[in-house]
């Protein structure tokens, strides 16, 4: 990449020290998905007018990030991510910098030389302007206009599509009305830059991203269970609003003090939140007020919007149940209560994959009792959603069920062959309800009576023994 190149030490010139630096790349899941290392300089002994002058380069706003993705979810396309692989290491640099040789990889034939970087190298006060003057440079001359007003945004026209590319640092996340621009985007970075292709966005600037039919949607649920975990709050009782209505705290509170390290730190950890979290935003920046001299009351009331956030974080995983329960005429021989393992966007989505295993299941019964020398040609499932039923008589794929991934659609098959009749029966008596919800007690003693169980004693079981 021509970084540097070797030349003798000039007398009266500062030459900048260098570091190895190792860290753990995270997923969303907080997995180590990459050991890194970096050669960074010890930018901070840089000074202005001599081996720097202006440092400055504009990243995108929060309110840029998700204007972008309500604009791709307004258009209805997928978001995708890509890194610029050493992004700093393609911006070249106008002053003459130089640094020691780093530790490890000395020159046996000139131990004494230094470097003289022609890249802008991680650490150095200027490395990021170089880099964005680099990438500014060259999106525009292939056909991409900057933002108005956003100077990290980049956008180019086709005939009736746009592609759209925002920029922060060398995280890039772009996306087009029509999917060969995406490739193109691609392509074109690659051809100029060591890229990394992340694919669809999922994570980004610490906020989890959801793509779907229905929309895009953000949270921050992993980093809440992380704060709530760092604060000893995760077995906190939740409270429904992030601060009560009463009369404003006083900002020269004469209560017990309390440690303002830990106090900062919460306030931190919340405004960090407060980019998916609009709803704790006015709490927050009320108690930022406080840090000067903040007290047990002060505390308090910070501690309870993290006592709101436990009660408002996602503790599931959005997973519907399926319950069902297979008769062989009036006797109960199959039943079960499984998660499921994928996200419905829907009720009907989630009835309509609880309907296809259970199908699967009594296709496995029905094959089982010919052994027995039963051979039973159609088989009545009763279901409780009549949308579910009708996407199964449907053997067209709709826009809002071509979603579905394609092994839940073989119930259709099976329906048109008159192998499984779909029947529908009221919720009030849908006997498998009790294997997909907490009851009422009078309604979970009828589904238990009606699937055929009742309570025995010992006596009464011997009696039956007996009376043959």
């Amino acid at each position: 990449m021509n970084v540097w190149v070797l030349v003798p030490a000039l007398d009266n010139i500062l030459h900048l020290t260098l570091k190895w630096i190792f860290k753990n790349k995270n997923d969303e899941e907080n997995t180590v998905i990459q050991n890194k290392s970096r050669l960074v300089m010890r930018g901070y002994r840089q000074e202005e007018g001599l081996d720097f002058e202006e440092s400055f380069a504009p990243v995108a706003r929060m309110e840029a990030i998700r204007i972008f993705l309500a604009y791709a979810a307004h258009k209805s396309f997928n978001v995708f991510q890509m890194v610029v692989k050493t992004a700093f290491l393609h911006g070249t640099l106008k002053e003459d910098v130089y640094v020691c040789q780093p530790e490890g990889f000395i020159n046996a034939d000139h131990p004494s030389h230094v470097y003289r970087l022609k890249k802008a190298l991680y650490g150095l006060k200027q490395a990021s302007r170089a880099w964005y003057k680099e990438l500014s440079t060259f999106l525009p001359q292939n056909n991409f206009f900057k933002g108005t007003i956003d100077p990290t945004l980049f956008i180019r026209r086709f005939d009736d599509d746009i592609l759209v590319v925002q920029v922060y640092v060398d995280d890039i996340i772009f996306g087009s009305t029509h999917p060969r621009y995406n490739q193109l985007f691609s392509d074109l970075m690659k051809s100029r830059f060591e890229m990394s292709m992340v694919g669809e966005m999922t994570f980004f600037l610490g906020l989890q991203v959801n793509q779907s039919p229905c929309g895009i949607f953000i949270n921050q649920s992993n980093y809440v269970f992380e704060i709530l975990k760092k604060y000893r709050m995760k077995s906190c009782d939740p409270v429904g609003t992030s601060m009560e209505i009463k009369d404003k705290l006083d900002l020269y509170q004469h209560g017990t003090p309390v440690d303002a390290t830990k106090y900062h730190s919460m306030i931190g950890a919340l405004m960090y939140l407060t980019s998916s979290r609009p709803d704790i935003v006015y709490a927050t920046c009320l108690y930022t007020r406080y840090q000067a001299k903040p007290t047990e009351k002060h505390l308090k009331e910070v501690k309870r919007i993290f006592r709101y956030l436990r009660g408002t974080v996602n503790t599931d995983t959005f997973k519907s149940t399926s319950g069902r329960a297979q008769f062989l005429g009036k006797k109960l021989v199959s039943w079960s209560s499984k998660k499921q393992d994928c996200t419905a966007l829907s009720i009907v989505e989630a009835e309509y994959v609880s309907l296809s295993a259970c199908c699967a299941q009594v296709l496995w019964m029905r094959t089982q009792l010919t052994d027995y020398g039963f051979h039973f040609k159609k088989i009545p499932i009763y279901r409780d959603s009549k949308s579910a039923i009708a996407i199964s008589y449907n053997p067209v794929q709709h826009s809002r069920t071509k979603h579905i991934a394609v092994h839940y659609h073989f119930i259709k098959e099976h329906v048109e062959k008159g192998k499984i009749e779909l029947y529908f029966v009221k919720t009030d008596y849908q006997l498998a309800d009790l294997f997909t919800k907490a009851l009422p007690a009078n309604r979970f003693n009828y589904l238990v009576h009606r699937l055929g169980m009742c309570s025995l004693s010992p006596q009464e079981l011997d009696r039956l023994a007996k009376s043959q």
